[in-house]
């Protein structure tokens, strides 16, 4: 192992332009980039981005130096544009080869690093000038070249389980449309089959390792799976008069979120006690199916409407009152318990799955920190 500055292993290319309208379909911001995904599959934007952006060239690595703890590193498919909240990275290949470099920049070494010298409150950020100056041990480039070959064969392997996981949830959603869609079935309001009440307003600290069951906010959008059943974190037992319980068969709904997809997301409580709600979250009892419920907020037909009533840019918000005003379908109990089954068999098949990813990521995490 030899030890390294950050700007003696990488290039902080830093050329911008002020994009156009044809730039728009060859744009990436953060969004775009999923965590633990070195590849990246979506990208564009509807109109040409606001403001200076970063130019990228086909295999440049982009890493999101806002909110560094979101773990976002991604390999440039295409020549474009990248979001001014990233770095666009390139590799000094006298020190590290550029088939080892994605990976060096994907792990917890150069993560962590990342994290504890960012700065700022609600958006922690990470300066070049912090970054570059920061040390690094690499292995000789012979060793680079032997790991690079085991990290990719390795990374395929994820993938292509990543790719059965993607096949499944297009699966889900197809057969919720064939079942449910296009007008099938009665449409009333999510307020006529149900209410929302808000979570509780808990701050950072108080969450605590034991003390009142509760489902964070956050953890929703982390969260596998369309339902839970266990308490994700708990809450000081301090709380419990402002504290806003979910029930058997509620969905707990994220009303806030970083970008539009995020914002409704939701997961079903089906623990056999009542569980505390955090803030930014919203609790929707309801006489509806728990498993069909949480596919249909994921729905095309939910999205579609959910538009009209989002607000905000860096934070987008939905208030609880005009989700209420969307409509849902109200098929029979029994069709909706028939897709919920379905639904549960396929999770089994992707919690399967998902076991596999995370071995595959061990191996990786082993190899490269090693």
């Amino acid at each position: 192992m030899a030890i390294y500055t950050f700007d003696k292993i990488a290039i902080n290319s830093t050329q911008k332009v002020k994009p156009l309208e044809s730039d728009k379909e060859h744009y990436i911001g953060l969004e775009h980039i999923d965590p633990e995904c070195l590849y990246i599959t979506r990208w564009g934007a509807d109109a040409a981005p606001i403001g200076e952006k970063l130019v990228m060239k086909k295999g440049d690595i982009l890493f999101g130096k806002r909110r560094a703890y979101q773990r976002k590193v991604g390999i440039a498919p295409f020549d474009g544009i990248f979001s001014a909240h990233g770095l666009v990275l390139r590799p000094k290949e006298d020190v590290i080869i550029k088939e080892f470099f994605p990976f060096f920049i994907s792990s917890d070494q150069f993560l962590d690093r990342a994290v504890q010298i960012s700065v700022g409150g609600l958006s922690p950020t990470v300066n070049w000038s912090d970054l570059a100056r920061q040390e690094f041990d690499l292995p000789p480039i012979e060793d680079q070249k032997v790991l690079a070959d085991k990290l990719w064969a390795a990374y395929k392997v994820k993938e292509s389980y990543r790719q059965l996981l993607s096949t499944t949830d297009e699966m889900l959603k197809a057969k919720f449309q064939e079942m449910f869609g296009d007008g099938k079935w009665e449409q009333k309001t999510l307020g006529e089959v149900g209410s929302f009440q808000r979570g509780g307003g808990f701050q950072k600290d108080d969450y605590v390792e034991k003390g009142i069951p509760c489902i964070h906010y956050g953890q929703i959008h982390t969260k596998f799976g369309p339902y839970i059943y266990t308490h994700l974190t708990e809450i000081s037992s301090e709380l419990e008069k402002k504290t806003k319980y979910a029930v058997k068969g509620d969905l707990v709904v994220a009303i806030t979120s970083e970008d539009e997809e995020g914002s409704c997301k939701s997961t079903a409580w089906l623990g056999n006690y009542p569980v505390a709600v955090g803030g930014h979250a919203a609790i929707f009892h309801h006489i509806m199916d728990p498993l069909f419920m949480t596919f249909y907020f994921k729905s095309s037909a939910f999205n579609h409407e959910k538009v009209k009533y989002t607000r905000g840019s860096k934070v987008v918000e939905i208030k609880p009152d005009d989700v209420a005003k969307i409509h849902v379908p109200v098929p029979p109990m029994e069709l909706q318990q028939q897709f919920a089954e379905i639904a549960t068999q396929a999770e089994a098949t992707k919690a399967s799955l998902r076991a596999s990813i995370k071995a595959i990521d061990r191996v990786i995490r082993s190899l490269i920190n090693q």
